[in-house]
């Protein structure tokens, strides 16, 4: 068990519109330079270790990377450092993307 819980586009897009989670980017300053979910916080995930503390141990956080695959290591080191309400965004903003969501 990963500790964390897998959201859809569909899942993450009702949560932002009824009680809006804390939006993780762990990809690269290039990749958020190409644009962003609107409400995404920038965290390389090389960075994820050294700022973990930055976020509420009690509050949802969803992490988002391009495809999933990054970001679920970081759900997956969060989850292991005590933080409980932890999602991975899947498909990542690829999937937004296709599902014609905005990108900032």
């Amino acid at each position: 068990m990963p500790g964390f819980k897998n959201i859809t586009v569909a899942e993450l897009q009702a949560l932002l519109q009824s009680n809006p989670p804390r939006l993780v980017d762990v990809r690269t300053d290039a990749e958020v330079a190409r644009g962003k979910i609107p409400q995404g916080e920038p965290m390389p995930l090389h960075l994820v270790p050294l700022r973990l503390s930055e976020l509420d141990k009690g509050a949802t956080t969803v992490f988002y990377c391009q495809m999933g695959g990054r970001s679920a290591q970081a759900a997956a080191f969060a989850a292991a450092n005590g933080y409980t309400d932890v999602y991975n965004l899947q498909g990542g903003i690829t999937a937004w993307a296709h599902a014609g969501l905005p990108i900032a």
